[in-house]
């Protein structure tokens, strides 16, 4: 009896099961990678899954915000990671771009920590600008605004930098510097109002305005924004004539002795009773002008 044709016909068959499993197998694996990506995409677009991860966040070390919009200005290397999650990941609230920031966040943190640069420490903030600088451009023109802003800004940002104060950011005929401390930066102050004296441009000697003020503001990358921010901007306002105006809080952490070495005075300044309340500033906060002084100590020192 010959068996060959049967052997070849079970090789067959063996050959097609093996086919048909193989089959089988794959139809399995791509049903799976499917119904992963479904899961996946699913869950990472959950809302009770990103409000889940969002407050994990809250536990993790850091900004728990980090990632804003207004956070991504910076170079280092958290934030460009950050620029790269946001172009990437765009506004879609999901729950991967809350890991991803979650991730990033720590690494600030830590970079942070290292650096020994606390993200929100207390600091003192100046702002500046010119008073009747807006009237004077429009009337001078073009060519001499442009003068006189060159020679402000080689006037009056050299005593600040050489404080140790830190430029945040310059806004036409006025800028925002940080310091880390008060007596510090009212002293750089006084020798910019001191430098500025020597600026004249057609005939015009700019009358500069100082506002100080220390609280704990929020740093978002290279630039201070929060509510300090604004009261040492409302504080600079209540300088209407020119001078340096300092909030409570900075000279409360100001020895009287130290600010007669310097040779001013602080007067509280009051709002005058037919003038609007300032507004963006505490109802409680006290304003004081410093006036400089002549000291009458005679040679005899």
């Amino acid at each position: 009896m010959d068996l060959e044709p049967v052997g070849e016909q079970a090789g067959e068959l063996g050959e097609a099961g093996e086919t048909l499993e193989e089959i089988r197998v794959s139809r399995r694996r791509s049903f799976s990678l499917e119904d992963a990506a479904a899961w996946l995409n699913r869950t990472t677009n959950d809302t009770r899954v990103v409000d889940l991860v969002r407050r994990m966040r809250q536990s993790l070390p850091g900004d728990p915000d980090f990632g804003d919009p207004l956070s991504t200005a910076g170079d280092s290397g958290p934030q460009t990671a950050a620029r790269a999650a946001d172009r990437l990941m765009g506004d879609r609230s999901a729950a991967s771009r809350e890991v991803s920031l979650g991730a990033l966040q720590v690494w600030q943190a830590l970079t942070q920590r290292m650096s020994r640069a606390p993200a929100n420490a207390e600091s003192t903030l100046v702002f500046t600008d010119l008073v009747g600088f807006s009237s004077w451009s429009l009337r001078s023109g073009d060519d001499a605004t442009l003068t006189l802003l060159r020679r402000v800004s080689q006037a009056v940002e050299p005593p600040l930098l050489d404080a140790g104060g830190r430029i945040v950011k310059r806004m036409g005929d006025g800028l925002m510097a940080v310091f880390r401390d008060p007596l510090v930066a009212v002293a750089a102050v006084l020798q910019a109002q001191e430098a500025i004296e020597t600026v004249e441009v057609n005939g015009h000697t700019p009358r500069m305005r100082a506002g100080i003020h220390t609280g704990r503001p929020q740093r978002l990358a290279d630039d201070w924004l929060g509510v300090d921010v604004n009261i040492a901007a409302r504080v600079m306002d209540r300088a209407v004539k020119g001078g340096i105006v300092v909030s409570g809080p900075t000279l409360e952490r100001i020895d009287p002795a130290d600010l007669e070495d310097l040779g001013v005075v602080a007067k509280r300044a009051r709002r005058q009773v037919l003038t609007a309340k300032t507004s963006g500033v505490p109802a409680d906060l006290t304003m004081y002008r410093l006036k400089v002084v002549r000291r009458e100590r005679a040679a005899e020192d």
